[in-house]
């Protein structure tokens, strides 16, 4: 019998109350990396609302590797405890809170999209180098990045587990990296931002080596009771640039060195490329992969009804939808789709009288 969106699903250690992920999204809203009330509020409202994993925005492992100068990040000790905070209330409403890790790279050092999402030069509140794979900045207007050397390469890395373990403490019980959207893991996965001649540059064995390093070194810190996932962008939708066949085998590899969960998003990496939306466009990507790698997979893109994304599940096409604008629209979505869906789910006693 096939799973249905309000279907358990066991990770490792850890079971999901329903298929409804929250998708990390950024909100710009930190002041040097603390997370505050606008993260406990936000955060903990998909809890409330019924979602099974709430996955917090990307998280800057380093200030460097942050998209903007109001990033939340996780590079400081200090930033603990703030975390913490939200980490039990979302527990506390039965949701499972993770964390998204990431690294912009050549991508960081922009204004928040509600101020323009200008790139900014250190005069103007950005900073400088900015570091990715090659010496190729993103497009027209955007700092040019520095080569990584292997010693950059290797304090990234360290990076990534550090803030692995930051994580663990602040009470975050799944992480996902964030090897999608045009920053430093993907950067370094496509040939049209990876146009390096040494051991991670060229082929395709090359390009994927910095990812797995990331993932040998967090798994190594990260519990191996907890799940680990990896965001990654199934195409460049680019001639010559990271494509689906890449994808399926990367998720196959990252699944033997222990990842759990592929969330499968595609594009961000080359500016001014035409993608095909539409209603579920990106969940094809998400049933290659989990038909082909040997791992669970996440679906994502325009999933805004509840038949939708329960048909999703049914069909076998992803193991988790993982939802963002339409969770901004209706943080309560789970609870709306388990009425329109005829399930019985256990509402927050607070909100009980609205179930009637």
């Amino acid at each position: 019998m096939s799973a249905s969106l309000f279907s358990p699903l066991r990770i490792r250690s850890l079971t999901l109350r329903n298929r409804i992920v929250v998708s990390p999204m950024c909100q710009y809203s930190s002041v040097d990396g603390f997370a505050n009330d606008w993260h406990l509020v936000h955060l903990g409202g998909f809890a409330v609302g019924g979602a099974a994993l709430v996955v917090a925005e990307a998280t800057a492992v380093s200030p460097e590797g942050r998209i903007s100068p109001r990033d939340l990040g996780i590079w400081r000790d200090e930033h603990v405890a703030p975390l913490s905070r939200i980490t039990e209330f979302i527990q506390a409403q039965g949701a499972i809170p993770g964390m998204q890790l990431a690294h912009a790279g050549r991508k960081a050092s922009v204004d928040a999209p509600f101020n323009g999402g200008k790139p900014l030069d250190p005069e103007h509140g950005g900073w400088s180098p900015l570091f990715a794979p090659s010496a190729i900045p993103f497009a027209s207007g955007y700092q040019a990045p520095v080569a990584m050397s292997t010693a950059d390469i290797a304090r990234v890395v360290a990076d990534f587990r550090t803030a692995a373990q930051r994580a663990f403490k602040a009470g975050f019980r799944v992480l996902e990296l964030h090897g999608a959207h045009g920053y430093l893991l993907h950067e370094f996965l496509s040939p049209l931002s990876n146009t390096r001649d040494d051991d991670y540059g060229g082929s395709f064995e090359n390009r994927i080596r910095f990812v797995l390093e990331t993932i040998d070194a967090v798994r190594g810190v990260w519990p191996d009771q907890l799940p680990l996932f990896l965001r990654v962008s199934a195409t460049d939708w680019a001639e010559g640039g990271w494509h689906l066949d890449e994808c399926v085998e990367l998720s196959r590899i990252a699944g033997e060195r222990g990842v759990d969960l592929v969330d499968c998003s595609t594009g961000g990496n080359v500016s001014g490329v035409r993608i095909p939306t539409g209603p579920g466009y990106q969940v094809p990507f998400s049933e290659r992969v989990k038909r082909q790698a040997g791992v669970l997979a996440g679906a994502v893109g325009l999933i805004t009804e509840a038949l939708q994304a329960d048909e999703i599940i049914q069909r076998e096409q992803a193991d988790v939808v993982i939802l963002a604008r339409e969770l901004l629209r209706d943080p309560h979505f789970p609870l709306r789709a388990a009425r329109e869906l005829g399930v019985d789910v256990t509402w927050p006693k607070q909100y009980e009288r609205a179930k009637l």
